[in-house]
């Protein structure tokens, strides 16, 4: 039985919303929202495609066989030697720029029916300057899949630049300590009403399928990804923490690892209800057990908390139980951080960002390109 009665901990997955909207009310009514509203929302509503058009081949009958004739058919772009790289391969989806990010990177959005879940809804994207790189054109680039906390419904907060997550993986790319991850942010649930918990739950829209199958294979048909699960992982506060550290915990061979913010552990949805057997299917703890007793594949879990917030007595308990063979863990202290998202990306800075990038996989650049 849930030991953290549902009702208690709503209450601390709304936290994070409530400072959210707080904090806009703030910028809204000072001075330096009409300063900075150009810079962030110029070309907003505008189309965007993300990573650069290969070069056509060239054509014998172009001059100097530099430039390919009129109407001549263009070569795609080769993956490099890496077996491992997975170009686009459709369908391509339409995004839309929501936010400009001061190096000029943009945040955008699409609209995704699943084609597993049956579930359709939004999904924000964000992308590196390395994306578009000449020197990496060829390569794939590691998917760091973004849920919130809350309902995560109709908007997924993580793609609000005021955040800052992307400008951590940024500098973090500038700093050496973080890899160039393709960031991608979907709804985590069909509605405001309840928590799904990330779950096919029975007789509801299926919210597992949606984060494990569709986001994914969303990513792949739109990006240069890796195959394997050295490129893939989770990062969520909250209750986008639970579904991220559930969902490595279920399927180990295509997730590799998970940054778990804010203390959830165990699936607490009143709709799990009557539906025991489908609930422990979901639960971390059972998955990491059964994780431990086929011993593998090795997943890795960092819990990050906030010494002004609840939840650590349970990280650690769950730590000390699971936290052996396979399942690697980690609990990194955000000191004087509470339940938001501001210091959940403090915590990602002061190391977090780092430990995930150190068991996932980079983009490698062309031979002879720097």
């Amino acid at each position: 039985m849930d030991q953290y009665p549902y009702q208690q901990r709503k209450r601390s997955r709304r936290a994070i919303w409530t400072g959210v909207a707080v904090a806009f009310a703030l910028l809204l009514g000072g001075g330096g929202f009409a300063a900075w509203k150009l810079d962030w929302f110029s070309g907003n509503g505008g189309a965007v495609s993300f990573g650069k058009a290969p070069s056509p081949a060239p054509t014998p009958d172009a001059p100097g066989g530099s430039t390919p004739s009129p109407g001549a058919p263009q070569t795609p772009a080769k993956p490099s030697g890496d077996p491992d790289v997975v170009l686009p391969a459709g369908p391509k989806s339409d995004f839309t720029q929501t936010a400009k990010l001061d190096d000029g990177t943009v945040i955008a959005k699409t609209r995704l029916a699943g084609a597993k879940s049956g579930f359709e809804g939004d999904v924000w994207v964000w992308t590196p300057k390395e994306y578009d790189d000449p020197k990496y054109t060829k390569s794939a680039f590691p998917v760091l899949i973004a849920l919130p906390g809350g309902n995560g419904f109709p908007t997924n907060y993580w793609a609000d630049r005021s955040l800052g997550l992307q400008k951590a993986v940024s500098e973090g790319v500038q700093a050496g300590t973080s890899l160039p991850f393709i960031l991608v942010m979907p709804v985590l649930n069909p509605d405001n009403k309840y928590y799904y918990d990330g779950s096919d739950i029975p007789g509801r829209p299926k919210m597992g399928t949606w984060i494990a199958e569709d986001v994914p294979d969303f990513a792949r048909a739109n990006f240069r990804t890796y195959k394997s699960r050295d490129g893939w992982a989770f990062m969520g506060s909250s209750s986008g923490a639970f579904v991220g550290m559930k969902t490595v915990l279920q399927y180990p061979e295509r997730f590799k690892a998970v940054i778990a913010s804010g203390g959830e552990i165990v699936p607490d949805s009143p709709l799990w209800k009557g539906h025991q057997a489908e609930m422990d299917a979901n639960n971390p703890e059972k998955l990491a057990q059964q994780l431990i007793d086929r011993n593998g594949p090795e997943v890795y879990i960092n819990f990050q908390i906030g010494t002004k917030e609840s939840g650590k007595q349970r990280m650690t308990a769950f730590q000390q139980q699971f936290g052996k063979g396979p399942v690697k863990m980690t609990i990194r202290d955000i000191q004087n951080g509470e339940h938001n998202g501001w210091h959940y990306v403090r915590g990602m800075k002061e190391g977090s960002l780092e430990w995930i990038s150190k068991v996932l996989k980079g983009p490698q650049a062309e031979p002879g390109t720097g």
